[in-house]
This record gives C-alpha cells, sequence and structure tokens, in this order.
C-alpha cells in the first residue's frame, strides 16, 4: 500500500481530485488531498495565502502520513510540492509533477511561465486585483485553459468553487537543494493538449530539470476531471 498527497493547483481546491481518490483507494492505498489555505473549504485569508503557508500545509499532510508518501502537484501545484518536499525529503518517495511548474532554486512560477514564449495562456487572461492582491482567470477563458476535454457538468461543478488566488504565491521564489528536493526522484506526467499550460512548456521545464520517469495522457490541463481512469491508472503504475 503507498500513500498519494494529492495538492491541488493555483485557483482549484482539494474538490478536483473527486474523481481520482476513489480509484487509488479502490486499489488499495490511501489518499491525502489538503485544501491549500484560501482553497476549497479552508477559510483563510489572502495574507495567510502564501507559499510558505501552502508548503507549510503540504508539509503537515506529509507528516500526517507517516511513511514515505508519493507527492503529486497538479500546475501551481508543482512549485508547492516542491518547496515542501524541500523541508520534509526523507518523506517523499516519489515528487510528482501533473502538467506543474517544476521549479529550480530561486525560481517563480512567474518566473517559468515565461520562460517559454506562448507557453502560459493562464498569464493572458489574468484578471488581476491589486487592492486585494488576487487574481482571477477571465471567465471567458476558463473552458479553454482549463477544461477543454471536459463534459459540460464537470465543467459547471469545477468553475463554480474556483476561488481568488494570491499574487505573492505567484511571485515567491522556491527554495531547493540538491540535498533536500533535488535528491527525490521526480515523475513528469505531460498533458498533450493543455491549453493553460502548453506542451513546449512542460518540456521545457522536465529538460531543464530532469525527471527519472515521463508519462504522457492525452489530455487537457484537467485530467482528474476529463481523463480520472487513465490518470489514475499512471499514478498506480508508480507503486
Amino acid at each position: 500500500m503507498a500513500t498519494f498527497v494529492l495538492v491541488h493547483g493555483a485557483w482549484h481546491g482539494a474538490w478536483c481530485w473527486r474523481d481520482v481518490t476513489p480509484l487509488l483507494e479502490s486499489a488499495g492505498h490511501r489518499v491525502l488531498a489538503p485544501d491549500l489555505p484560501g482553497h476549497g473549504e479552508d477559510p483563510s485569508p489572502v495574507a495567510e495565502m502564501t507559499l510558505d503557508s501552502y508548503a507549510r500545509r503540504v508539509r503537515e499532510t506529509v507528516e500526517e502520513a507517516g511513511e514515505p508518501v508519493v507527492l503529486v502537484g497538479h500546475s501551481m501545484g508543482g512549485i508547492v510540492v516542491t518547496q515542501a518536499a524541500e523541508q520534509v525529503p526523507d518523506r517523499v518517495a516519489r515528487l510528482v509533477y501533473l502538467t506543474a511548474f517544476l521549479p529550480g532554486d530561486g525560481q517563480s512560477l512567474a518566473d517559468l511561465a515565461h520562460s517559454v514564449e506562448g507557453g502560459d495562456r493562464v498569464q493572458p487572461n489574468l484578471v488581476v486585483d491589486e487592492e486585494s492582491g488576487t487574481c482571477v482567470v477571465a471567465e471567458g477563458a476558463l473552458v479553454d485553459v482549463f477544461y477543454g476535454e471536459c463534459s459540460p457538468e464537470d465543467t459547471a461543478y469545477a468553475t463554480a468553487r474556483l476561488v481568488p488566488e494570491a499574487l505573492a504565491v505567484v511571485l515567491a521564489p522556491v527554495h531547493v537543494t540538491a540535498g533536500g528536493a533535488g535528491r527525490i526522484p521526480r515523475v513528469y506526467v505531460e498533458c498533450l493538449n493543455d491549453r493553460g499550460l502548453t506542451l513546449p512548456l512542460q518540456r521545457h521545464m522536465r529538460t531543464s530539470r530532469p525527471c527519472d520517469i515521463v508519462l504522457e495522457l492525452d489530455a487537457d490541463h484537467s485530467p482528474f476531471l476529463s481523463r480520472p481512469q487513465e490518470l489514475a491508472r499512471h499514478l498506480l503504475s508508480l507503486t
């Protein structure tokens, strides 16, 4: 039996793993899926939505598991799991980047998003509220960027639950060392039809920081909704 810790991306919550969790559990594994501060059912204010607080939440979840975990980060969650793993490298058996940002030391999400021209389709569609320190994706772009291959029902389920994301997290640099998160085996799951975090950017990041295993999904940016069974099979293959 393995323990999976599933970490959602920006704007989303643990609810996004709704269809994947039972597939992993039915195969005999344990799943822990925390809400990051200010997301899902967590009521934390924007002031507490920082990379440090996100990493702390994930670290606490990893420590709760009581054994080395398979730590999965989706999209922005790649930044978060990297920073959390740096704090508890002995408690993470694998780091899995699901069409996720894969940072090196000193890099922020914003740095990576602009590292390939046109690589991140989210940034051009951001609506920034500087007064509140948050941003959202323009409503008219949500389906194209996130849910292009999801059913109308799943798209409605997701869009109704999105929350504003903190700008502070987008701009915060990650601190990672070779002896910390850098020594944990890495897996990258490419989503070939992703129009949010495009394939050229995914491949740029995972070649800049080589991964031990690279898997592919014929999916959009939200395979937990559009291809849950295929995603679960990939994750189960890592146990």
